[in-house]
C-alpha cells in the first residue's frame, strides 16, 4: 500500500511540474508574440520617417524662381515638419505605452492600442507618401513635360512637312493654316521660357494646348484638301451634270418632278456655303460627312435616271400588248355577256350559276376605267414612267385574275355544252347497243326467250325514250340529263350482257346435246340427262341444259366445256 501510495504521489508532482513548465512557455511565448507585434511597429514608423521627403525638398530648393514654387516649397517644409515632430512623436509615445503594457501582460489594452498604433502609422504613412509625390511632381517636372514636348514636336514636324509638300491644295487656306501653325511654334517658345522660370503649373496648360492644337491641325492637314475639291470641283461639276441629264430628259418626254431637284440643288449649294464658311476658321466638324453625303445624293439621281429611261422602255414595250390583250378581252367577254340569256334559258341556269361573269365583267370594266386614267396620265405628262410602270404591273395582274375567273366560269359553261353533245353521243351508242341485242336475239332464232329478258329490254327502251326526251326539252337541266343518259347506258349494258349470256348458253347447250346424243345408247346415265337437258332447253332455261348436258357427258368427256368454247370463239 506505502507504494502505491508513492507512486501516484511522485506522478502528481510530475503533473504538476508539467503544467507549471508549459504555463510558464506559453506566458513567454505569448509576450514574445506581442513584443515582435510592437517591434514590426517600430519598423514601420522607421519606414515613414525615413522617407525622402528631405532629399526631393533639397532638389526643388536650387531650382525656386518664382513666388508660387517658393511658396509651395514653404508649405511642404511645414507638413514634413509636422509629421516629423507632432505625428510621429505621438507614434513613439504608443509604442512606448506598448512595451509598458505588455510588461504588465494586460493584453487585453495592448490589442487595442496596438490597432490604434497600426491605424495612426498608415495615415502617416499616407500623408508623407503623398507630400512626397507632390514634391515630385516638381523635381520631375522638367524631364515629363519634356519627354512629352519631344513627341509632340515629332508630330509637328510631320505635320508642317506634309502641309509644306502639298501647300498647293490648301488653296485659298493656305494662310489660315499658316498661320495656326505659326501658333503651335509659339506655343513651343513659351514652354521653354516657362521651363526656364520652372512655372510648372504653366507648363501643364501649354502642353495640353499643343496637344490638342496639333490633333487638330492633323484633322485639317488630312481632310482639308479632300473638302476643298469636294466642295470647289467634284460637288458643282456633278450638280452640273445633274442638271444638264435633267433637262435633256425632260425635253424628251420624261417626267422627273418627284426628284425636287432644283429645290435640292438651291439646298446643296447653301450647305456648301456653309461648309466654306466653317473651313475658313478650321472648323471642320462634320463637313466632311456633309459633303460625302451630298455626293451619294447625286449619284443617286443618275440610278433614278436610268431607272426611269428602263422604265420608259418597258411601259412602251408593254402597254402596247396589254392593250392588245386588254381589246381581246374585253371582246370575249362581251361575246359571252351577249349569248348570256341563251345560254341561261338553254340550260336552266339560276342567277347564282351565272353570278361569276357579272363579277367578271365588273371587275373589267374598272379595269378599263384604271386603264383610261393611266393611258391619260401618260399623255398629259403628269406621272413618272416609273409610276406608270408599276400601274401597268398592277394593272396586269388584276386583268390576269379576272381572266382567270372568267376562264373557270366559261369551262363551268362549256362543260353543260360539253355534257350535251356527250349525252347525244352516248345516245347513238346505247342505240346501236340495243340494236345489236335485237339483231343477235333475231339471228339465233332461240325456241323460247324469258319473261325476265323483255322486261330488261323494255325497260331499255323506256330508258333511251327518257334521255330522247330530255335532249328535246328547253332549257335542258344538265344534271337530270347525266342521270337520264347514266340510267339508260347501265340498263342497255346490262341487257347486252343477259343476250350476249343468253346466246352463248343456248348454243353451247345444243352443241352439247348433239355430242351426247351418241352416247345415249351405251350409258344410261347420258340418255337420262339427255332428256333432263331438253326439257330445260325447251322452257328456255339455256344455261341449266348446258349444265346438266355438261354433267351427263362428263361419264365420256371430261373437257367437252373447253372443246365448246373454243368451237364457239371461232
Amino acid at each position: 500500500m506505502q507504494g502505491q501510495f508513492l507512486i501516484i504521489g511522485t506522478a502528481v508532482v510530475v503533473l504538476v511540474i508539467i503544467v507549471i513548465v508549459v504555463f510558464h512557455f506559453i506566458k513567454k511565448m505569448r509576450m514574445k508574440f506581442y513584443r515582435n507585434k510592437i517591434k514590426n511597429l517600430e519598423i514601420q514608423r522607421n519606414m515613414v520617417a525615413s522617407t525622402p521627403v528631405l532629399l526631393e525638398l533639397s532638389k526643388v530648393e536650387p531650382i525656386i524662381k518664382n513666388d508660387k514654387l517658393e511658396e509651395k516649397y514653404n508649405k511642404w517644409q511645414e507638413k514634413f515638419t509636422y509629421i516629423k515632430e507632432k505625428r510621429l512623436t505621438t507614434i513613439d509615445d504608443m509604442l512606448i505605452d506598448l512595451d509598458v503594457f505588455v510588461e504588465k501582460r494586460d493584453y487585453k489594452n495592448c490589442i487595442y492600442r496596438i490597432a490604434k498604433t497600426e491605424i495612426e502609422i498608415y495615415k502617416v504613412r499616407e500623408a508623407a507618401e503623398h507630400l512626397l509625390e507632390e514634391i515630385k511632381d516638381i523635381t520631375l517636372s522638367e524631364e515629363k513635360y519634356r519627354a512629352i514636348v519631344i513627341k509632340l514636336k515629332a508630330k509637328y514636324r510631320n505635320l508642317n512637312k506634309e502641309f509644306l509638300d502639298h501647300k498647293e491644295l490648301y488653296d485659298f487656306m493656305q494662310d489660315a493654316c499658316m498661320l495656326q501653325l505659326e501658333n503651335i511654334e509659339k506655343n513651343f517658345l513659351d514652354f521653354e521660357k516657362v521651363m526656364e522660370a520652372n512655372d510648372y503649373n504653366e507648363v501643364v496648360h501649354i502642353c495640353k494646348a499643343l496637344d490638342a492644337m496639333i490633333d487638330h491641325m492633323e484633322i485639317v492637314v488630312s481632310e482639308l484638301p479632300d473638302i476643298l475639291l469636294m466642295a470647289n470641283k467634284i460637288i458643282p461639276n456633278r450638280m452640273k451634270e445633274v442638271s444638264y441629264t435633267y433637262k435633256e430628259m425632260v425635253d424628251q418626254g420624261y417626267v422627273l418632278d418627284f426628284l425636287n431637284l432644283d429645290y435640292n440643288i438651291e439646298e446643296s449649294k447653301k450647305n456648301i456655303d456653309k461648309i466654306l464658311e466653317n473651313v475658313k476658321v478650321l472648323n471642320l466638324e462634320n463637313c466632311m460627312f456633309d459633303l460625302k453625303t451630298m455626293l451619294e445624293y447625286y449619284d443617286s439621281i443618275f440610278v433614278d435616271f436610268e431607272k426611269e429611261r428602263l422604265s420608259r422602255k418597258v411601259y412602251e414595250e408593254e402597254i402596247a400588248a396589254f392593250d392588245k390583250r386588254l381589246t381581246n378581252t374585253n371582246n370575249l367577254v362581251n361575246d359571252v355577256y351577249l349569248q348570256l340569256d341563251d345560254i341561261k334559258n338553254m340550260y336552266d341556269l339560276t342567277d347564282e350559276d351565272i353570278s361569276i361573269i357579272h363579277e367578271v365583267n365588273k371587275k373589267l370594266v374598272v379595269i378599263n376605267d384604271d386603264y383610261k386614267k393611266m393611258v391619260q396620265r401618260d399623255e398629259n405628262k403628269t406621272c413618272s414612267y416609273s409610276m406608270l410602270n408599276e400601274e401597268m404591273e398592277h394593272l396586269s395582274n388584276r386583268l390576269t385574275d379576272m381572266e382567270n375567273e372568267f376562264d373557270t366560269a366559261l369551262k363551268s359553261l362549256g362543260n353543260m355544252y360539253d355534257d350535251e353533245v356527250r349525252a347525244r353521243e352516248q345516245l347513238e351508242e346505247i342505240q346501236d347497243f340495243l340494236k345489236i341485242c335485237k339483231d343477235e336475239i333475231r339471228s339465233t332464232k332461240l325456241p323460247v326467250i324469258t319473261d325476265t329478258y323483255f322486261v330488261q329490254l323494255s325497260e331499255a327502251n323506256e330508258a333511251i325514250k327518257e334521255v330522247i326526251v330530255e335532249l328535246n326539252k328547253k332549257p335542258i337541266v344538265i344534271k337530270t340529263l347525266n342521270t337520264r343518259v347514266d340510267t339508260a347506258r347501265d340498263l342497255v349494258l346490262k341487257l347486252y350482257n343477259t343476250t350476249t349470256e343468253m346466246v352463248k348458253n343456248a348454243r353451247l347447250a345444243e352443241m352439247a346435246m348433239v355430242y351426247a346424243n351418241r352416247y345415249r345408247e351405251k350409258f344410261i346415265e347420258v340418255d337420262k340427262g339427255l332428256d333432263d337437258a331438253l326439257k330445260f332447253f325447251n322452257k328456255g332455261n339455256y344455261k341449266e341444259s348446258l349444265d346438266v348436258s355438261l354433267k351427263a357427258t362428263s361419264v365420256v368427256d371430261n373437257n367437252l366445256y373447253r372443246k365448246l368454247m373454243g368451237i364457239y370463239e371461232k
